[in-house]
This record gives structure tokens, sequence and C-alpha cells, in this order.
């Protein structure tokens, strides 16, 4: 730390907490040290870990003489010296340190109960993990932040602070008075970490520069007039209304639907309760109870390698021992027989099989970066990592059209961590993809049309939200991509989204229920984004920074919710009872007309602009899904437009 630099505020046992899921894991929360500094080039907020600030002291004795840690033993053997300093290098990239003028907004726990912590989210979008107070000392930091920033608390969210922009008057207002602050410590929260290898799949990245490409034109304000922007939709996706408002209409922003009931979560399937589901032959007995306990609480860990392979069409619901005992016996005979037929391909012929080799070269670089901070694939020459490039390998043999497209190792990395079986993992993988192939066509329709949906669930469920997101170059969703491309699959951290997915498996409440948890996350994001202002790139950021922070039982309780409130909802237009999968009113066939004009639409629907959004399809699309074209690996399954229109899917939506 150099002379000139103060340190204005410091506190230890202040923690990042990650990988909750493991107990036995040292990791699992890191602990650190927060300050608040002034330096000539500004007032800094960092937080460092502190085997981390270990290293920099040994380092920069000078730079650190007021932090207070252990130093290391310099009689330690080389080997643990290493292995130190790996545990150091993996800790680093959690440190945190912007200055206070660049913060937009902070999250607080609520005054209830466990450690209080801050999340803190930057002008750009960035969203920090969650620091958590072990030892107290939260409201002290954000009072040392009154002398540099004025705070207000958002009138919708009592958790959630904006800061205002600089204003030497605003400045004599105290915390106090605005009674931000209660003496109770707030909820546990201890899920908040940024996304450790979004950059391996370059996915999200991808899209964001691919968007940013399409929709924002160099030299364009950062918020666009709404005839523009629906003017630049107008070549993103089919079936949207963008609601624009007209002089002399009034914008109204609100649906009346019945108030959200309380929703309740069970606890899991039990292996006592699983056997009682089984009759004397090995028949499932009492199916729907079955499915509505998965639904309710999921499954026992130690069960999930059995009921898997009924939710995921390995065995059928009608089996018996006898007949599974024969299925499984074809099961093993046709995975070594597809599997031999690749692995028999000799180098001459792979020479002149073009789709092939780049299939197999994809799938390389994808195995082994996909979920190695996960036990199961960790270390140098990993079995595992061989299984799981074999069964990818064998499913483009099973699959010829849709061979194999990036994303794909996301979705079977869980089902053989739960199989832990060559052959047992292919067949439930491919059940899954049963459900998922339409998201990775080459033609992206699949995608589109949930894309598209999900702007119809939002249009009645919040039309104020949904009028924002439009406002901001964001009414396309095409910040939910990653979520509805592999199910979630780095929304949540590993051992919740195997819960999450046995969950959507059962097909209850309803259909297409990842939907509605999609319309959970970002109700619960609201405020953040409204009160922030974020704009298009901002919600992008922002969006990809939550990963790994959003509770899965509580976002599934809110995702019932909503569902119960459309369902009971009298008014709900037939183009979203389809969507659910409920019963359509027949003496109103008229999806358009369905919907009812509190949706942030002009009033006067007659008058008001309406855009018929065509599908497009691209005819030089390079995805290597298709079987037909070369691709890289940061191409794969994230081409999002097209050119030439599809008349079915746009017959969906008219």
């Amino acid at each position: 730390m150099t002379a000139h630099t103060q340190i204005q505020y410091e506190k230890e046992s202040v923690f990042i907490h990650i990988n909750v899921s493991d107990a036995k894991d040292k990791d699992a929360h890191i602990p650190g040290r927060v300050f608040l500094m002034n330096k000539p080039e500004g007032v800094y907020l960092e937080w460092k870990a502190e085997e981390v600030i270990s290293l920099d002291g040994a380092q920069s004795d000078q730079d650190w003489t007021m932090v207070r840690s252990v130093a290391y033993r310099n009689d330690r053997d080389s080997d643990a010296v290493s292995s130190m300093n790996a545990k150091m290098d993996s800790r680093r990239k959690y440190n945190i340190s912007f200055d206070i003028l660049d913060l937009k907004s902070f999250k607080r726990s609520a005054p209830n109960h466990g450690w209080a912590y801050i999340i803190f989210i930057l002008k750009d979008g960035t969203t920090f993990p969650a620091l958590h107070f072990h030892n107290g000392g939260s409201k002290a930091l954000l009072k040392e932040f009154e002398k540099y920033v004025h705070i207000r608390r958002s009138p919708n969210d009592s958790r959630l602070f904006i800061v205002i922009e600089h204003d030497p008057e605003m400045l004599s207002k105290s915390f106090d008075e605005l009674q931000l602050f209660s003496d109770s410590s707030g909820d546990l929260v201890s899920k908040f970490i940024k996304d450790p290898y979004t950059a391996t799949m370059g996915g999200f990245s991808k899209v964001t520069n691919f968007l940013r490409n399409v929709l924002i034109l160099e030299d364009n304000p950062t918020t666009r007039p709404q005839e523009e922007v629906a003017d630049i939709l107008q070549e993103d996706i089919p079936g949207m209304e963008i609601s624009q408002q007209e002089s002399g209409f009034e914008m109204i922003t609100k649906t009346k639907l019945p108030p959200r009931p309380t929703v309740t979560r069970g606890d899991a399937l039990l292996p006592g309760q699983w056997a009682l589901h089984l009759d004397s032959e090995g028949k499932i007995k009492n199916k729907e109870d079955l499915l509505e306990r998965i639904f309710r609480g999921g499954i026992e860990p130690s069960i999930r390698i059995e009921v898997w392979k009924y939710l995921l069409c390995y065995y059928t619901w009608d089996s018996n021992h006898k007949t599974r005992q024969e299925q499984r016996k074809r099961n093993v005979d046709d995975y070594f027989r597809m599997k031999l037929q690749w692995k028999t391909i000799s180098a001459a012929q792979e020479k002149r099989f073009a789709t092939l080799r780049e299939r197999k070269g994809l799938i390389d670089k994808d195995v082994t970066r996909t979920d190695r901070t996960q036990k199961f694939y960790q270390g140098e020459n990993n079995q595992n990592l061989l299984v799981l490039n074999d069964i990818l390998m064998t499913y483009c043999m099973y699959n010829f059209d849709l061979g194999y497209v990036q994303g794909m190792s996301d979705l079977l990395s869980p089902v053989l961590v739960v199989m832990e079986n060559e052959v047992d993992a292919f067949w439930c993988f491919a059940g899954l993809m049963e459900r998922l192939c339409g998201n990775f066509e080459m033609d992206q329709n699949g995608m589109k049309v949930q894309l598209a949906q999900i702007h119809k669930l939002m249009l009645v469920y919040d039309p104020e939200l949904c009028h924002y997101l439009e406002s901001h170059d964001s009414g396309n969703f095409y910040f939910c991509f990653r979520w509805i491309l592999i199910m979630f699959k780095r929304e949540f951290h590993f051992h919740e989204i195997q819960r999450l997915w046995e969950v959507m498996w059962t097909d209850k409440p309803c259909k297409n229920f990842h939907l509605i948890i999609s319309l959970a996350i970002l109700d619960s994001e609201k405020s953040t984004l409204m009160e922030n202002n974020f704009g298009f790139t901002e919600i992008l950021k922002h969006i990809n920074d939550i990963s790994l922070s959003i509770p899965l039982e509580d976002t599934l309780k809110k995702a019932e919710g909503i569902f119960l409130q459309l369902k009971k909802y009298k008014k709900l237009p037939n183009d979203i009872k389809e969507i659910l999968g409920l019963d359509v009113s027949p003496n109103n066939s008229s999806s358009s007309s369905a919907h009812p004009t509190p949706t942030g639409t002009p009033v006067n629907r007659e008058n008001s602009p309406r855009l018929e959004l065509p599908l497009h399809i691209s005819n030089g699309m390079n995805n290597s899904g298709s079987g037909t074209a070369a691709t890289t690996p940061d191409d794969s399954s994230i081409e999002i437009l097209t050119d030439t229109v599809d008349s079915a899917i746009n017959n969906y939506y008219h």
C-alpha cells in the first residue's frame, strides 16, 4: 500500500460462500477482509481472501502493514507449497475492487436471521458475489459510504438501495435520517459467485457480442426511441407485439391477476417411500402421487440412479423386474454396437469424413472444460472424462441428424455423475435429449419459439417489466438464451441443478414450467433492473453475474405461485393457455384478441402499432449440430438469428 493510501474502514471475517453442497469442503466459505480505501485515484471498496492477503503481504510487506494475517512457514516441503500456491490462485479470482463512484446500487439482507450480507452492483451491470459479515460490521461499512455517496431505499424492494449521482447538497443527509438500517442481521444467503467458467463455452459472451452487433449500432444513444426499437426487433423473434405509447394514450402497466397463493415445498422422496411405490412384480404404483412427491421435494440422492431412469424414459412406468432386465440387455447391446461404429473408423476413413472430424474435435474441446471443478471430473487423465467423450461420440451415431452441438456436454455431465455407468448414462442422456433436442436445431426454431413464449407470458404477468425491457432493447428476451438452452445448468450449483431437473421432468404443475421459472427469476430481479435503469448491455451483464446466486427453493415456490395466479385469471388469453397446457376456451379461438388491454400497451388497440414479426432462418448458418457445416466451439448453439421465413412457425403465432 502506498504512502498516499489511507484505510477508512477494515473488517475481518467477511466471507464469500461457495460450494455449500459439501460441508467437508474447506472452501465452502472463503474468509477475507473488506477495506474502504482512500487512494489518490479515488475511494475504493476492496475485498481480499485471507490467504491471498498473506501472499501479497509476503511479497510486499510495506503495502499491507495493517493486515494481520498468519505467515506461512518456510520449512514446508515443495509439494505443500505448490498446493498452497494453487489454492491461493483459485481464491484470488474472487477478489473485489471498485471505485465507489462506479457503484449503482447494493442489496442488503432483510432483517430476519443469519449473517448480514451485502451485494454490490456497478453502473455497468457487474454484480459482485455477496459479502457475508460473520462477525457483524456491515452497517458500519455502509455508514462510511455516506461520506462519499447518497443512498435512497427502493420503494419496491426494501433490501435494495440506489446510489444517487454525486450531489454535494445531498451528502448532508445521513443514513440515519433515511432509516436505512436495523440492528438485526439478515438472512443467510449462501450462493453468490460468478459463473466460474462461462468463458470456456463462450456462450453468453457470444450472445452478448452477437446481439450487440445486431441491435446496437455505432454512435447510437444508450436508450433508443421506441419506434426504432420496434424496427430493430422486426428482424428478431416472431409474434412479439411491441408496446409503443402514442400521444394522448395512457400507458397501463398492471394486470389485475388474482393474489399469489402461498406455496409450500416438501421433503425429498426417500428410499423407503420409493419402495412403497413398487408392487411385488416391480411395477410402479400410484404414478401420479409419486410424480407429485418428486415435484414437491425432489429425490434423495441415493435413489436417483433408479428413479431418473423412469423420468428419462430409460424404463417405462408399466415395466416390471423381468421386462427391465430384458430392456437393459438390449440397451447394452445397442450402445456398444453404436460405439463400435465410430471406434472402428480408420484414419483413412476419418480423413474423408469431415462431419465426423468436426464433431469429434468439438466434443474433445468441450469435454476437457466441462464441470472440471466437480470432484467427479477433477484431475489429469480422469477416466470419467473419457466416458463423457465416448457417450457424446456415440450419441452422434445414434442421432446422425443432430450430432453434437455445444451445450450437450453440460446436459450429460450431471446424468453421468448420477448413473456412474456408461450405458445407463447414455440412454438417460438420449431420453433427456428427446425433451431438449429442439433447443439445438440448426435453424434455432425451438429456441426462438420459447423466447417468444416468455415474452407472451411476461406481457400478461408483468406488463410493467415487459414494457421496460422492450424500451431498453431487451424485449426479445435474448438474455434468457442460456437459461433455456441448457435448462439453467449454469445458473445453479451442481447439486441444485440435479434437484431442479428432476422437478421439471415431472412435467408438473404445467406444460413449459421452465418458462415460468424464467418469469420468477426476472420477477426477483425486477427492482434491480428497473431502479438502476439498466440498459441492454447492463441487463445482459447483470443476468450473467447472478448465476450461482439464485435461491432454488424460493424460485420454485415463486414460479408455482405465478402459475397458479395465471391459471386462476379469468381473462387469461388462449395463447397463454396453450403455452401452459391449460384447457382452451372454445368460444374464443383468437389468441391475439384474447390479450386484455392492461398489458403495458396503448388502451386503444385498434389504432396502436402492431408488429407482425416474421421468423428468420439463415441459409449460411454454421452449426455443427446440422451435420453439414463446420463450426467452432464458440459458434455452436449460439447463433440465434437467421434470414429465411419459416411459414410453419410463423403460422404458430398468427
